[in-house]
């Protein structure tokens, strides 16, 4: 048993050096994040292990856990201390070493371990870390067992017993990057420009891409923790234009970024275009639905309206279910409905057997995205986007909100958006045709237009995202319509950026 934790100590002092500091809203809603130092200290994480270890016993699963980290100058001493309050917890700790997030998950496939841990802060900045955790094969923690870990740590409920051992596990990696590149290889060598950002996809990528038959052209793949250019973030406008300008220098067909712990793909197409997440996601979907008709997929409700209305999906009969925003819900519930394939608009792609085993991976991504260049001789990833119907979408918008007053916030203007609903009301002159709840409240126009009001996860703000397929016009009056609607609740404040 440790000592209570802290959720304040002061740096460079005795208590620092004695106490564990671990400050509570690390605990999100399906990961944990802090910044190290400030938030958490070593001792804070050997407590977040023996936490961890303690529920994994009580969910009664096989004490074996996998370990990993990514590539930071204090992640491998953050996982030691993990491993350290895990082992005092009576769990038996598979170490595979330095790691992308999907290869710590693929090791639980591979060495037949039912948990795992993985440290590492994704595409945060440095001075950041956190753990994925999961006590079941493919799925990750979600706000049950985020909420019963922070209870275990910070009450100080924690159990010591024996029977924790240490075992590096070496030669995973090879069979993660084999087993990324497996199946059919590329017909042609397709020409890709990989860029990594410096982080540890940088030590994977190139090499299971060029396994699986791409011409790879390397960029900023050598590890360097500094980040010397920018955080690897595929999302990050400043990464994908790097990239863009990268493809368009070398003609190449494809850009490929990987963020810091390797479980999202961004992409550009051999124009230099920019092609955010759930078009990909489309783009994939149609192409999948001709060899699987009747598939089903699952698309967070920030992405586009197309997954529902896209003529080629449509005609293929392909079906999908938007759902609440974050990689540990969509990969429950690509499980739960048999899904092949998921899309989150931040760029995590969930894909079942016989592509993927359900969980996120930005190799398995960017394979899946290769091979579907490679079904399309004499059509360009360009030609594929432009094929597209046209519509107009929003920047995801973030008016203020007090993290203590967001929900209730937000269950008021879903009762006002479904009472509109029920007595068959109008916005804009259009009857509304749909209204998902799931996260917050999606609401559909006759004509497809949608607009979307949900609590951000991590940040003291709301979140509004709106698109229409008739204009930018119209995509601007659902913006007008629901920026009113939010002024008349007092509790939210200006938004970050509008339209």
């Amino acid at each position: 048993m440790l000592p209570d934790p802290k959720d304040q100590i002061a740096p460079n002092s005795w208590d620092y050096e004695t106490l564990p500091l671990i400050k509570a809203t690390g605990f999100r809603e399906y990961d944990a994040r802090w910044k190290f130092g400030e938030e958490l200290n070593l001792y804070g994480v050997q407590a977040l292990g023996l936490g961890l270890g303690t529920l994994i016993h009580e969910t009664g699963v096989k004490p074996k856990i996998i370990t990993a980290h990514d590539y930071r100058s204090y992640s491998l001493s953050i996982k030691q201390a993990l491993t350290v309050g895990l082992m005092n917890a009576g769990i038996e700790v598979h170490d595979i070493g330095l790691a992308l997030s999907p290869m710590a998950y693929f090791a639980q496939y591979d060495l037949d371990i039912p948990c795992v841990a993985m440290v590492t802060a994704s595409h945060n900045a440095n001075g950041w870390t956190g753990v994925k955790m999961g006590v079941e094969k493919t799925l990750t923690f979600g706000p049950d067992e985020m909420k019963r870990l922070k209870e275990i740590v910070l009450e100080n409920r924690s159990q010591a017993r024996h029977g924790g051992h240490y075992t590096r596990e070496l030669g995973v990696a090879e069979r993660y990057i084999a087993d990324a590149a497996g199946g059919d290889k590329l017909s042609r060598p397709i020409r890709a420009v990989v860029a990594a950002g410096n982080g540890t996809a940088g030590a994977f990528a190139p090499k299971a891409l060029k396994a699986l038959g791409a011409e790879v052209i390397e960029m900023d793949c050598t590890l360097d923790h500094s980040f010397p250019k920018y955080n690897p973030n595929p999302e990050d406008m400043k990464m994908l234009h790097a990239m863009a300008e990268r493809v368009r220098e070398e003609k190449a067909d494809i850009g490929l970024a990987f963020d810091g712990d390797g479980d999202r793909c961004g992409v550009v197409d051999n124009t230099g275009e920019e092609i955010f997440a759930d078009k990909m996601g489309v783009i994939l979907a149609r192409d999948l639905s001709h060899e699987f008709p009747e598939a089903q997929f699952v698309a967070d409700v920030k992405s586009t309206g197309l997954f529902n209305t896209d003529p080629v999906m449509q005609e293929n009969k392909a079906e999908t279910d938007y759902w609440k925003t974050g990689h540990s819900y969509i990969k429950r519930r690509v499980r739960e409905l048999g899904a092949l394939a998921g899309f989150e608009k931040s760029g995590h792609y969930f894909f079942n057997a016989p592509i993927g085993r359900g969980y996120d991976d930005g190799l398995i991504s960017a394979a899946a995205i290769l091979r579907m260049l490679d079904r399309n001789p004499g059509k360009s990833l360009a030609d594929l986007r432009e094929a597209l119907p046209r519509v107009w979408g929003s920047p995801t918008m973030s008016p203020h909100c007090d993290d203590e007053k967001k929900y209730d916030v937000v269950d008021r203007i879903i009762e006002e958006y479904r009472e509109l609903a029920e007595n068959d009301g109008e916005i804009l002159g259009r009857k509304i045709t749909d209204v998902v709840t799931v996260n917050g409240v999606r609401v559909t126009l006759s004509d497809g237009t949608w607009g979307l009001v949900r609590a951000s996860s991590n940040t003291p703000n709301l979140v509004v995202v709106v698109e229409s397929p008739s204009s930018k016009d119209d995509m601007v009056a659902m913006f007008r319509d629901i920026e009113a609607r939010l002024a008349r609740h007092p509790e939210i404040g200006e938004f970050d950026q509008k339209i």
